[in-house]
């Protein structure tokens, strides 16, 4: 129902598309993804016809075929005789693997040079300066080829630990450090709930999560009670009951037994071997990137006021207290947006491993898979795909983690 005051409703015209703010913005958006579209559909059909008229095809049906090479360090069934895709699942494997512990190591070396950084103590000081500034400033790759070149040369082959005048012996008689690589045991289930090995360690990992879970809970209780009755209750040993408990009587039943190496022929066998690729390139990375996040982590620590400290030192709580308790929690707001970056650079600079024989995806897919079957665009498709979606994947964790630390205002 209209009344006398109601200004007359103006009717639609083409050229509010251009001059009506209401719908000019919409506008523009709309021609540049017609553009954008236009643009894809051109370069993909120039694509095409210059393969038709090359002889050539896109297909990736040489995915099935035998790939005829070995990998040195595989986490699933693997010989010449597999498919160009179990290969390339090998690497993606082999990618993650040292992308994800790259992450985890590189956090702690920054975290633990960004807070050395602001020391007190002069000497600790200038030692973590030195550190952030050699690594960061010198390129990743003569990182990795320094640190392998250095592992090779200095530690002992496995011939060392041979006979009895043995020039090298096991650590604990369970572990062994060679030139070629790291020995270590290997956990092994006797009597597993499931016949399929990553099943019985799938319900392991299930185990661990659902304890998180759990602690989650018995810290949501306690907080729960400290804001009824101003007091907290102390959490330590539920939880310690909550992590333990069920997990040692999940080993108890599935009979979990240790494969200690031991030096059979020329080389060590049994256990799990941590390839010196491998350990040359995750150190590699993080140093390097630690040194990054060092500088991220002081940052945001000088990004908190300093009345903040002040006042939590006034209230009689120690420095280290001090720290994780009022500074490190309000900083992280300030560090993670960054360390997003960081984490994609481990991800992205890990294809860096070919430079040591380590057979990641790069190597595999886009190094042995491309020469042997000429499908050099397939295979870098798959590759920008793989990176693209691991990449997408990092952010979305991240971000959804930096939405659950951010500040909030009232």
């Amino acid at each position: 129902m209209s009344t006398l005051t109601d200004p007359p409703k103006e009717s639609f015209r083409l050229s509010m598309l251009i001059y009506d703010t209401r719908y000019r913005s919409l506008t523009f958006q709309v021609i540049a993804a017609l553009v954008l579209a236009l643009s894809f559909w051109f370069l993909g059909n120039n694509l095409i016809q210059n393969l038709r008229a090359a002889g050539l095809n896109i297909s990736y049906s040489f995915l099935g075929d035998t790939s005829g090479y070995d990998i040195n360090q595989v986490l699933i069934d693997y010989d010449s005789q597999s498919t160009h895709l179990r290969a390339a699942i090998v690497g993606v494997l082999n990618t993650l693997l040292v992308a994800f512990f790259a992450c985890l190591t590189a956090t702690v070396f920054g975290v633990i040079a960004g807070v050395l950084r602001l020391s007190n103590n002069w000497l600790v000081a200038k030692v973590m300066s030195v550190y952030v500034e050699i690594f960061r400033n010198i390129p990743v790759l003569i990182w990795i080829i320094i640190i392998f070149t250095i592992m090779t040369a200095v530690l002992p082959g496995p011939r060392a630990f041979r006979g009895d005048n043995a020039t090298s012996s096991m650590v604990l008689d369970l572990f062994a450090f060679t030139n070629r690589g790291i020995y270590i045991p290997s956990p092994q289930f006797e009597s597993g709930l499931f016949a399929s090995a990553g099943l019985n360690w799938l319900l392991v990992i299930a185990f661990l999560i659902g304890s998180w879970f759990a602690t989650r809970r018995v810290a949501a209780w306690a907080t729960a009670k400290q804001e009824k009755t101003g007091e907290r209750p102390s959490t330590l040993f539920i939880n310690l009951a909550i992590w333990f408990v069920p997990f040692v009587l999940l080993m108890l039943i599935m009979g979990l037994t240790w494969d200690v190496p031991a030096l059979k022929g020329f080389n060590f066998q049994g256990g799990i071997k941590v390839g010196g690729p491998l350990i040359a390139l995750w150190f590699a990375l993080s140093i390097y990137t630690g040194a990054f996040i060092a500088e991220n982590v002081r940052a945001g620590i000088q990004a908190i006021s300093k009345g903040q400290t002040e006042a939590a030192s006034a209230l009689g709580l120690r420095q280290s207290r001090v720290m994780n308790l009022v500074v490190l929690p309000q900083a992280l707001r300030v560090i993670i947006p960054p360390l997003i970056s960081q984490y994609l650079n481990i991800t992205k600079n890990s294809s860096l491993a070919i430079a040591v024989g380590y057979a990641d995806i790069t190597a595999t897919l886009g190094g042995i898979t491309l020469n042997q079957t000429g499908r050099a665009i397939e295979c870098v498709l798959l590759l920008m795909l793989f990176y693209l979606t691991i990449s997408l994947l990092i952010s979305v964790v991240m971000n959804f983690y930096n939405n659950a630390v951010k500040l909030r205002e009232r």
